[in-house]
């Protein structure tokens, strides 16, 4: 597989190792990865601009000028595939990346072995982003890539997905729940939630990234936070 990484860092010695570190993760998995550094947040988004096709961000948090969490956030605005990896020397941002959909965080000093098992974690991803689902709807077939839907609701005999768009089928939420992947949780007899797409869970709600807010049902708390955890 190809994929194009970033390592942004403010310090070079951490910049060098990280893509060092990278090459070794691309080389042991017959991977080909083009591979870009970037010394500041402010660095990496002007260039963003002209090439938004990057697969994977290895993004130090604690930077001089713009901070990492900052940056994702501007990334995740309109980019909800690229795989987001922060780096760390503190724990204390971890909440920090439930709002941008990390990956994972690696606190410093990164150690081989786990940077290698999130590369790959990353790479699965990825290639999970591939799958779609064939959607007939009104004599047309509609191909969906599963990573926009971000939830999907029955109402009587039909399952309306919402995705960029939103599309009414006739089918059971079940039969939609067996076409998805691990990405998504059943919640009751209503809902089928992309856990890719929550921002924040109470005892009551479940809240997305683009602020509609589904009610979760009772006793669903603690087994959608083990989901989220796991996925991630």
């Amino acid at each position: 597989m190809n994929y194009k990484i970033a390592v942004c860092d403010d310090s070079a010695p951490d910049r060098t190792f990280l893509s060092n570190l990278v090459k070794n993760w691309a080389q042991t998995h017959e991977h080909q990865v083009q591979l870009l550094e970037f010394v500041s947040a402010e660095n990496f988004l002007f260039f963003y601009e002209e090439e938004k096709d990057f697969d994977i961000l290895l993004l130090d948090i604690e930077m001089n000028g713009m901070d990492g969490v900052t940056m994702a956030k501007k990334i995740r605005r309109e980019n909800q595939t690229v795989q987001i990896i922060f780096i760390t020397g503190y724990s204390d941002y971890i909440s920090e990346g439930y709002e941008v959909a990390a990956l994972h965080y690696l606190m410093k000093p990164v150690k081989e072995e786990k940077l290698m098992d999130v590369l790959s974690r990353a790479a699965e991803k990825i290639s999970r982003n591939e799958k779609v689902l064939y959607l007939e709807i009104s004599g047309e077939m509609v191909i969906l890539p599963v990573y926009q839907i971000r939830y999907a609701e029955v109402s009587g005999n039909y399952v309306t997905i919402h995705g960029l768009e939103d599309y009414t089928v006739k089918m059971t939420l079940g039969n939609l729940e067996k076409e998805l992947d691990e990405r998504f949780y059943r919640m009751g007899r209503s809902f089928l939630v992309n856990l890719s797409s929550i921002r924040r869970v109470t005892k009551k709600q479940v809240f997305l990234d683009d602020h509609t807010v589904l009610p979760l049902p009772r006793g669903a708390y603690d087994g959608i936070n083990r989901a989220i955890i796991q996925m991630r």
